[in-house]
């Protein structure tokens, strides 16, 4: 099923006349990821297969029909409204957990609609996000799923007491890197496997 899937991504994207890099920056994903699914060593969720058959005008079934349904890869989360530190920060995430589904998201309402379909087992939230709140965020994520860690991200120290209020594991400044990430792994809460490891 990789396979196939692999085959008709690459195809589909030399159709549409885009590089690796191009794709991933309309999906806000890394452009790792886009070769990891073109040679079958990563699947997307289902959330990402319908983003990727409207990029590439493609029939959302017969990605689906590509994939296989069994994939016990856990989804991580990213929310930003700033493209340019969503992509960064996706980058970092996919460095240090490559064994993980990573999807980014800029609008929270769609990140919620995410979980509700997708046992998320980390979540990186930001805070400031125009009208809405982060903290408001982590928690519809936690009455969806109470098993759900969830790190703040924020370029603003001022939030961290609030943020330890609302059943938070972390709290992270902005920019990250692979080190502050690695750490805040050591913190979680509930554990969850990344290709035969204990996280």
């Amino acid at each position: 099923m990789q396979s196939s899937f692999s085959k008709i991504i690459k195809q589909k994207r030399m159709e549409a006349g885009l590089s690796q890099e191009m794709l991933a920056r309309r999906l806000f994903v890394t452009k790792p990821t886009i070769a990891r699914w073109e040679n079958g060593t990563r699947l997307p969720d289902t959330t990402m297969i319908v983003r990727i058959a409207e990029c590439l005008d493609t029939d959302v079934a017969v990605l689906v029909n590509a994939v296989s349904e069994s994939n016990d890869t856990p989804n991580i989360i990213i929310v930003d409204d700033n493209k340019a530190v969503l992509t960064d920060s996706i980058s970092v995430l996919e460095e240090v957990l490559p064994n993980t589904a990573i999807t980014g998201f800029i609008r929270p309402k769609e990140a919620i609609e995410f979980a509700k379909a997708n046992r998320i087992a980390l979540a990186f939230l930001d805070i400031e996000m125009g009208a809405v709140n982060g903290l408001d965020v982590c928690n519809k994520l936690l009455e969806i799923n109470p098993h759900t860690n969830v790190v703040y991200l924020t370029a603003y120290s001022d939030y961290s007491l609030d943020a330890w209020n609302t059943g938070a594991v972390g709290f992270m400044l902005k920019p990250i890197t692979p080190e502050a990430v690695s750490k805040q792994l050591k913190r979680l809460k509930y554990s969850f496997l990344t290709g035969g490891e204990n996280t």
